[in-house]
């Protein structure tokens, strides 16, 4: 069951004492997103974290909403989180689980916390509750309602629950100390007026329970063993245990936190890449330079890609960076060993092959990879006016240069050596046609006259090829630390993050690409069919448009 291979992480170390000890019977987790945006890569730290964990245990994993904000919230964000979960591999126990299933029973033990004199309403405003809260080297001091009667309280609190007091005009907080060193223990809010129709309970609530307050009682309510947090949760763990110990909570949980996901290059802040969408910077939560699953997805990034890369961060106590690269490695390890190969000239120049039959086509066999037989072959069309690249021809090139140059020769990949005569050039000097002719017997072979070809390039039959739409990405921002230091982060946007190719021609295997599975497009790079693609059979190939995303270049090209 576990893979004793790799060196166990803290937590998993933890685990395995308790169930050793007999206090945990089967492990069971639980991963708590907030429906206020799409998931991006830190959160898929903690998808594998808590999906992981329940699976290397024979336990099970909980997907429960932190829906305690109505006015963030959507049902949007619910749905993409439960495809995201599901993309990543995973599978959550049982019913989907919302914090909102315990709003009766968060109340009750609200009263009960009141009625035991542990809970107040406070009508102090926002900037006076700041004021009263005190800082890190001052204390606190007492609300003027702390002293309140239980009866007051509990009439008050009546009233925030009927609507009768308008949002900010006072809310419930818990009776702990206000000299507390752990700021996070000042009597902390538990309950806010919010007056909007939630997502799940529509009008019934108007006054919602705070994540610390919903947190720990959620976790008691599902029977988690082990509530795994990020480290800013550390100085939340003491107020979590709090609410523990003073409620008839059916369970025990217990908190503990890891350092989250920081990449280079890339923000994750939920606020600032809405602010990306809303200020039309990319065009949604799912464009392909997003950090997001779901741009990750749409870009071409691999389930096991994302899980490898999560994997190879570790599991610590630690905070840090991680080098964007290092996930870009595990996209292109995995693409390598599995993505199919294509042949795409995204800059077509002509070639007229002038010794070859103009009435001729020759089908050539091109294996789909060329270390993986079991993917089978593609058929390749020949004929006498072929597209290659504009950048594969130069009239004249230093010895370096490995491509087409006149009086040298090349080979087109699966097909003939060719050569080149001369060039035709339009009356700007551009050069618009190359005038070549096919080295005979040479499909697979040398030729016989011993001139060997200076190097390989694509190609595709003029004729008969896939017209499409290149979308070729980079990364969106140019700083290192796009936000650090309070930065304007989008001031560090790179503005050449994509780049828009049409008119590029593919082989005629991809008159009906895979829409799932990414593809090597040779010497360019791994390409992905976006979901923008006008891909109707009935309408016929001329009037399909096929959109590729580029996933990621062949090499780390990045300076």
């Amino acid at each position: 069951m576990n893979d004793t291979t790799k060196p166990l992480n803290f937590i998993e170390k933890i685990i395995e004492e308790d169930l050793a000890s007999g206090k945990t019977k089967q492990v069971h987790t639980r991963f708590p997103p907030e429906p206020n945006g799409y998931l991006h890569i830190g959160h898929a730290k903690s998808i594998c974290l808590n999906f992981g964990l329940a699976k290397k245990y024979g336990g099970v994993c909980n997907l429960r909403f932190d829906d305690t904000n109505p006015e963030k919230e959507d049902v949007e964000y619910v749905e993409s989180i439960k495809r995201d979960v599901e993309w990543l591999g995973f599978k959550w126990e049982g019913d989907i689980h919302y914090t909102s299933d315990y709003f009766d029973q968060l109340h009750t033990w609200a009263v009960e916390l009141i009625k035991a004199d542990k809970a107040y309403v406070c009508h102090l405003s926002q900037e006076e509750t700041r004021e009263y809260r005190g800082s890190l080297k001052e204390a606190g001091k007492d609300s003027p309602f702390r002293n309140r009667s239980v009866e007051e309280n509990l009439e008050e609190f009546e009233k925030m629950r009927l609507g009768e007091y308008e949002e900010g005009a006072c809310a419930l907080r818990v009776k702990i100390d206000m000299a507390s060193p752990n700021m996070q223990m000042r009597d902390p809010i538990i309950y806010r007026i919010k007056k909007a129709t939630h997502h799940q309970t529509g009008d019934k609530w108007c006054i919602y329970p705070s994540y610390d307050y919903a947190h720990g009682q959620g976790d008691a309510i599902e029977g988690i063993t082990h509530s795994v947090c990020t480290l800013e949760f550390v100085e939340h763990r003491p107020l979590y245990e709090w609410f523990l110990e003073n409620l008839a909570v059916p369970a025990t949980p217990r908190q503990y936190e890891f350092s989250r996901l920081n990449v280079n290059y890339t923000i994750t802040s939920k606020r600032k890449l809405k602010q990306l969408v809303d200020e039309g910077v990319v065009k949604s939560w799912d464009d392909p330079r997003m950090p997001t699953i779901s741009g990750m997805r749409r870009r071409g990034y691999t389930p096991k890609s994302i899980r490898d890369f999560i994997d190879s961060t570790g599991v610590t106590k630690v905070d840090g960076v991680v080098d964007v690269s290092q996930l870009e490695f595990a996209v292109r390890e995995d693409l390598n060993i599995n993505s199919p190969r294509a042949m795409c000239v995204l800059n077509p120049l002509k070639v007229t092959l002038i010794n070859y039959p103009v009435e001729e086509t020759e089908y050539m066999t091109a294996p789909v990879h060329p270390q993986n037989e079991d993917m089978g072959t593609r058929t390749l069309i020949f004929t006498r006016e072929i597209f290659i690249d504009k950048e594969d021809f130069r009239e004249e090139a230093n010895k370096k240069y490995k491509r087409l140059v006149i009086g040298k020769r090349v080979r087109l990949r699966n097909a003939y050596i060719i050569e080149a005569d001369e060039c035709v050039k339009d009356e700007n000097g551009e050069i618009i046609e190359v005038i070549a002719r096919i080295i005979e017997n040479t499909v697979g072979k040398n030729p016989e006259d011993g001139i060997k070809a200076k190097g390989v390039i694509q190609w595709v039959s003029a004729e008969h090829n896939v017209d499409c739409e290149l979308r070729v990405y980079d990364r969106l921002f140019n700083d290192v630390a796009p936000d650090a230091g309070g930065k304007d982060f989008m001031e560090s946007v790179n503005p050449d993050s994509l780049q828009v190719l049409t008119g590029c021609k593919a082989e005629m295997a991809l008159q009906d690409p895979v829409s799932d599975v990414p593809y090597q497009f040779e010497r360019e790079g791994y390409y992905f069919l976006d979901a923008d693609t006008e891909n109707d059979p009935e309408k016929g190939i001329d009037n399909q448009k096929l959109i590729f995303n580029r996933t990621i270049s062949l090499r780390d090209t990045w300076k």
